[in-house]
C-alpha cells in the first residue's frame, strides 16, 4: 500500500475535484443537443460521443500538470503508465446511453487507486449538479441542498430491501436468471441507473446495486465512494478482487449475503 500523508490527501482530492470540475462544462454543452453526433465502438452499438472524449481530454490534461507521475487508465484514450505508485481510472462519462437519450442518470466516474484498490472516488453528476465523493475519511455528498454526510442504509431483509442495475437481462441468461433470483423477493427493483444507482446506495436509499460485464473504470469510483460510507463492494462470489466482471455493491453484509446465495448457482434452492 502507498503511504499517503495527509497534505498529499488533502492535493490528491483536489486534483480529483478540479478533474469533476473541468469535465462538467466539456459535457454540459452537448447533452440534450440536437446536433450530438454519435459514434459506435462496436457493430452493437456501444456509443461513444464528442463530450466523452473532450471530458476525459481535459481531466489528462489537469493530470499531466499536477500529477505527471502517476498512471492513467481511461475508458476513451487507454492507458498511461506511471512511476509514483498510484493510478487515476477516468471513465468521462459512465452511461454513454443514458447520454444519448437524455435522461441524466449518467456520470463522470474518477478513482485513484493504489496496490490495495480505490482509494479515492467521485461519482459526479453535472446536469443535477450533484457530486458524491469518498476517500481519505470523506464520504459526502454535495448538491442543491448542500453538503450532506454519505451513509448507506441499516440492515434489513430482502422482501424491504430495493435493488437497482441498469440492463433488464443483466447479461447472460444464466446473469439474468440470478439477478431476478434476487429481485423476485425485493420489495423494489429499478433499472436503467448506470453509475448513479451506486451514488444511491451511498447515500442510504437503496439497499443493492448488482450487475454484470463491467470495466474496472465502470466501477472503480463506485467502490471508492460506497466503501467510504460504509457500504461493500464485490464480486457475484463475495471475492473483493475486483477490476469488472460481475459486481455487487450491498449496504451492509446482512444483506450481502442474502444477494449472494441467490446469485449463486444453486441460489434457486439454497433460498428455499
Amino acid at each position: 500500500m502507498t503511504e499517503i500523508l495527509r497534505p498529499e490527501a488533502d492535493e490528491l482530492r483536489a486534483v480529483a475535484h478540479r478533474m469533476a470540475d473541468a469535465a462538467r462544462p466539456e459535457i454540459l454543452k452537448h447533452f440534450r443537443s440536437s446536433t450530438l453526433h454519435v459514434d459506435s465502438k462496436t457493430d452493437d452499438f456501444d456509443p461513444v460521443t464528442v463530450a466523452d472524449r473532450a471530458a476525459e481530454t481535459a481531466m489528462r490534461e489537469i493530470l499531466e500538470a499536477a500529477r505527471p507521475n502517476d498512471a492513467i487508465v481511461g475508458e476513451e484514450f487507454g492507458n498511461k503508465e506511471g512511476s509514483s505508485g498510484l493510478t487515476w481510472i477516468l471513465d468521462p462519462i459512465d452511461g454513454t446511453r443514458a447520454f444519448v437519450a437524455g435522461t441524466p442518470c449518467w456520470g463522470v466516474l474518477i478513482a485513484l487507486a493504489d496496490d490495495t484498490g480505490p482509494i479515492v472516488g467521485i461519482i459526479d453528476q453535472p446536469y443535477i449538479g450533484e457530486r458524491f465523493e469518498g476517500g481519505f475519511g470523506h464520504a459526502a455528498v454535495t448538491g442543491p441542498r448542500g453538503t450532506t454526510p454519505l451513509r448507506v442504509r441499516e440492515p434489513q431483509p430482502l422482501h424491504d430491501a430495493i435493488v437497482l442495475t441498469t440492463f433488464p437481462e443483466v447479461g447472460t441468461p444464466d446473469e439474468g436468471a440470478a439477478f431476478h433470483r434476487v429481485a423476485s423477493e425485493a420489495k423494489l427493483t429499478r433499472y436503467g441507473m448506470d453509475c448513479y444507482g451506486y451514488a444511491l446506495l451511498a447515500a442510504g436509499q437503496v439497499d443493492l446495486v448488482i450487475e454484470a460485464g463491467l470495466q474496472i473504470y465502470d466501477i472503480a469510483a463506485p467502490i471508492g465512494v460506497i466503501q467510504a460510507a460504509g457500504g461493500i463492494v464485490t464480486n457475484w462470489e463475495g471475492g473483493a478482487d475486483l477490476t469488472g466482471g460481475r459486481v455487487v455493491a450491498a449496504a451492509n453484509q446482512d444483506i450481502l449475503q442474502q444477494a449472494l446465495v441467490r446469485l449463486s448457482a444453486d441460489g434457486s434452492k439454497s433460498a428455499s
